[in-house]
């Protein structure tokens, strides 16, 4: 669904990515780990258009994000680290919006966001300002948006940072349910080792490198470790910027 190939991207002198490779199936949560100043960020707003990499070739769902960027684009969903709601705007208007964007049908869109709401526990609060809702909730809305033009393949960048326990595993139950249902392909950035852990597939990015890749077990042997937490940390200190 998702193919990264040789992808680099350089601010001045810094590279932030550096010849990264990566592939993602149809149905698989994939965990993307890294440190903070990994490249994750810089890897999500290149696959989602807002940057232009240096060098590399990025297609979605067989379309080539350089030269069909709208056919791309319209496969992906995102929740990125920054929210991106309208705090003044009811939870539905936020919602309604981006599947007017998408043009999907009033109704067609009604259904979705209602049934999504439900899902994740916030249909009561439709009809309220993003901005009386918990950093928990904007997050659930966050996440029903990405949803509702039922996308191949979802980008969620460090989604669950300063959630409390119960929304962040709320948040991963859910995504885990979309996965399940329909074959969704996803990447979810993360620097915490326990979100890895239970992901069908961990990518380790460090200093825009790819350091290792495959399953939780697979990569904690890759690392040279018997813990991913400890394989993770060792593997990440100390190592040189690249060039």
């Amino acid at each position: 669904m998702l193919n990264v190939s040789h992808l680099t991207k350089r601010y001045g002198a810094r590279t932030a990515l550096d010849d990264l490779s990566l592939s993602l199936p149809a149905g698989q949560f994939t965990a993307l780990l890294g440190p903070n100043g990994a490249g994750k960020s810089t890897l999500f707003q290149i696959l989602t258009g807002l940057f232009v990499a240096d060098a590399g070739e990025v297609s979605v769902a067989g379309e080539d994000l350089a030269r069909h960027a709208v056919r791309a684009l319209q496969h992906i969903g995102v929740v990125f680290q920054q929210m991106s709601l309208d705090l003044d705007l009811s939870v539905r208007r936020n919602l309604l919006f981006h599947t007017d964007l998408h043009g999907l049908p009033r109704a067609v869109a009604r259904e979705r966001i209602a049934a999504l709401s439900a899902q994740l526990g916030i249909a009561a609060d439709l009809d309220r300002s993003v901005r009386e809702l918990s950093g928990g909730n904007r997050r659930k809305v966050e996440l029903v948006r990405a949803l509702t033009h039922q996308p191949a393949v979802l980008l969620m960048d460090e989604p669950t940072v300063g959630l409390d326990p119960q929304s962040r595993r709320d948040l991963l139950a859910a995504v885990r349910a979309d996965v399940a249902t329909r074959a969704t392909a996803v990447l979810w950035a993360t620097h915490l080792v326990e979100e890895a852990e239970a992901a069908d597939a961990v990518l380790v990015l460090h200093q825009g490198r790819l350091l290792a890749q495959g399953t939780p077990a697979e990569v904690t042997a890759a690392l040279g470790g018997t813990q991913l937490e400890d394989a993770f940390i060792a593997a990440t200190r100390g190592k040189p910027t690249p060039a």
